[in-house]
C-alpha cells in the first residue's frame, strides 16, 4: 500500500524540478526523513525559465486516518499541484507500511481490505489530438479546437491549466473563459473513459501574446494518481 510522504522523498514538477519539502512538525520520522502533513510547504526548483513552478503546499485527500498533532498524514500517493496548477510527481523508498483506512480501526480489529478504488495502483492515461498547433496572428486565425482523452478505472476529477509564457501567469480554463469553451465543463470525471474538447475563437487566438502558450489537461483518480499531457499553442505575428 502507499508510503507516508517524508522529506526524503523524491518530488518533481512537470518540468523535472525537485521539491525540498519544509515540515511544521517533526515529531514523526521513517528512515531518518521527517513525515509530512497537510500544509507543510515546499519549493521547486523548476528550471521553466519563462515561468517557473516555485513551490507547493501540500494537502491530504482525506484517504487515511492517521494524523500529528491533529494535521492529516500525506500519502505519497495524496494528489498534489504547484502553485501554477501542475500535478506533482511523488516516491517515496522507505519501507513503512499504510494500511489506508479512511476512518480509525476499532480496538483490537483489523483493517478492512482495501476497496478496488483505495487498490488501483495505476496512474490515469491522458492524451491529446495534437501536442503542438502553429498559430498565426495575421491573418486572424481561424477558431480552434483540441481534445484530451482520459481513462481512468477509477476516475475522481480533471483539471485544465493555461501557462501563458510571454506574460508570465497562469489561469484555470475547468471550466473555460471568455472565447474558450470547454466540453464537458466543471472538472468532474465520473465515466472511466472521458474526452475534454477545448474550442477557442478567433476573438480568443488573436488576443493570446506572441510567443508559446500551454494547455495541461491533468486527471486524477480516487486513489490520487495522476497523468496529464500539454499541447503547446505557438502564437507568431
Amino acid at each position: 500500500m502507499p508510503q507516508v510522504l517524508t522529506t526524503n522523498a523524491l518530488i518533481l514538477c512537470p518540468h523535472g524540478g525537485r521539491g525540498i519539502s519544509s515540515p511544521l512538525h517533526k515529531k514523526w520520522t521513517a528512515n531518518g526523513g521527517s513525515v509530512l502533513v497537510e500544509g507543510d510547504p515546499g519549493t521547486l526548483l523548476c528550471p521553466f525559465v519563462p515561468l517557473p513552478c516555485v513551490g507547493y503546499k501540500l494537502q491530504s485527500m482525506g484517504l487515511n486516518a492517521t494524523q500529528i498533532d491533529g494535521q492529516k498524514v500525506i500519502l505519497v500517493t495524496d494528489f498534489n499541484q504547484t502553485f501554477t496548477g501542475l500535478p506533482l510527481v511523488m516516491a517515496e523508498f522507505h519501507q513503512t507500511f499504510d494500511q489506508s483506512t479512511p476512518a480509525p480501526i476499532p480496538t483490537g480489529q483489523s483493517a478492512p481490505p482495501a476497496s478496488p478504488e483505495m487498490a488501483d495502483l495505476v496512474a490515469p492515461v491522458i492524451t491529446t489530438s495534437t501536442s503542438n498547433i502553429p498559430v498565426a496572428l495575421t491573418p486572424p486565425p481561424p477558431p480552434l479546437a483540441v481534445s484530451f482523452n482520459m481513462a481512468t478505472d477509477h476516475p475522481l476529477k480533471w483539471i485544465l491549466t493555461l501557462i501563458n509564457e510571454p506574460l508570465k501567469y497562469h489561469l484555470d480554463l475547468t471550466n473555460g473563459a471568455p472565447g474558450a469553451t470547454v466540453m464537458p465543463p466543471g472538472g468532474n470525471w465520473s465515466t472511466p473513459a472521458l474526452t475534454i474538447l477545448v474550442s477557442m475563437t478567433t476573438a480568443f487566438l488573436t488576443a493570446l501574446t506572441v510567443g508559446k502558450h500551454h494547455l495541461y489537461l491533468t486527471g486524477v483518480s480516487r486513489r490520487g494518481l495522476s497523468g496529464h499531457s500539454e499541447v503547446v499553442l505557438e502564437v507568431t505575428p
